[in-house]
């Protein structure tokens, strides 16, 4: 069993009341209705003894709407038919002041002060620092990375450069922007990198917009696929490998849980299909390694989180040689809290259960904030 002390950081904000938790889900991203999936689900594990929670769905239009309890989702379990149901109210969050307060856009919404936010958005626009700023200047707690460790685990171009000078094994790759894309041939590329290999958008999550390319048609196609979905994209050399996967938590005391192992039978890689709608697919925790080479990878997405300047939760990915080489995959910073994602799987397995989870959580974000406000603001 693993467990986090949080002796160093014992600053839990002291409220009387319950703890008001604004959870922010779906926003304009493709990633959209696997936020609403993973919203449900991180709203059912709160304790509703300890918290008051405030469903906040942003549209894909990009507006603010706070919802009732647990209906805000249709019945609908399927990810491409999920939507969001009626607004009850538009809000907006202002940026002044230490009440944090959601504010109503037609005065029919009772303002409310918000203790923490918990975002459950993934992709553009959430998971990229982009609503972390928001949250700073709205002096207001929130889970997960800050702007750096955010927009660091976003591109997935900048991400490897920064393994890669950290001496952390990771695949070959090559990246360009859409208007240099004259200068690399699939020829090129293929001297570098070989066949096959893997086309994607250099900052999606949820495996949209990935192709594993084997021959210079596929790759046409597989570029243009990438561009529908971003300015840059990266190629990277294809790893025949096991697919292992390990959570992180903390501020400044980390700990990684046990690792698991993704296994999809049905799919040629772990695609956007294997992840939400394929019935066969298994994450096998713990994975079946031995206690060295288990070390060894929790010792890596320990150092991987430390790279890009992470705090609070992250999902790190590798690949599993054959020859027992490790190579670090990729970072998530909100990982998936869906009923198939691995994050929370990986931390009950760990001895932290679902509900557990949330509060570590919501307690790494109050006390890094409470941190934070000793910082000088001003030279005086």
């Amino acid at each position: 069993m693993i467990r986090l002390n949080l002796k160093k950081e014992k600053t839990i904000m002291s409220i009387s009341r319950k703890i008001r938790v604004g959870v922010i889900f779906g926003g304009k991203t493709i990633e959209h209705e696997i936020s609403l999936l993973s919203a449900k689900n991180v709203i059912r594990a709160m304790d509703p003894e300890k918290y008051e929670v405030i469903p906040i769905g942003i549209d894909k239009m990009g507006q603010w709407h706070v919802k009732d309890g647990y209906t805000f989702l249709t019945t609908s379990q399927h990810p491409k038919f999920l939507h969001q149901s009626d607004p009850k109210e538009h809000v907006t969050l202002i940026t002044q002041g230490e009440k944090n307060q959601l504010i109503s856009l037609s005065g029919k919404f009772e303002t409310k002060s918000i203790d923490v936010i918990f975002p459950v958005l993934h992709g553009l626009l959430g998971e990229d620092g982009t609503i972390q700023g928001l949250l700073q200047l709205a002096r207001v707690p929130f889970v997960g990375a800050g702007v750096l460790g955010s927009a660091l685990g976003m591109d997935k171009e900048v991400m490897k450069r920064l393994f890669r000078d950290a001496g952390i094994p990771t695949a070959r790759f090559i990246s360009f922007s859409q208007h240099e894309i004259e200068n690399w041939s699939f020829n090129r590329i293929t001297s570098q990198l070989g066949l096959p290999l893997f086309v994607k958008p250099a900052n999606t999550g949820s495996s949209i917009g990935i192709s594993k390319v084997t021959s210079e048609e596929q790759f046409s196609k597989a570029i243009r696929l990438a561009f529908e979905y971003d300015q840059k994209a990266i190629i990277e050399e294809y790893i025949p490998a096991r697919e292992i996967e390990c959570g992180v938590i903390g501020n400044e005391e980390l700990i990684a849980s046990v690792p698991g192992e993704v296994l999809y039978p049905s799919h040629e890689f772990y695609s956007y299909e294997a992840k939400y709608f394929d019935s066969t697919l298994q994450i096998q925790i713990p994975a079946p390694l031995d206690a060295q080479l288990t070390s060894h990878i929790r010792e890596l997405a320990i150092k991987a989180f430390k790279t890009l300047c992470c705090q609070g939760m992250a999902r790190v990915d590798f690949f599993l040689k054959k020859n027992g080489e490790v190579l670090l995959n990729e970072i998530n910073t909100i990982p998936g809290f869906t009923n198939s994602s691995p994050f929370p799987k990986l931390w009950e397995a760990s001895g932290l259960p679902y509900s557990k989870l949330i509060d570590t959580l919501i307690q790494l974000a109050i006390n890094r904030f409470e941190k934070d406000k000793k910082i000088k603001t001003s030279y005086s």
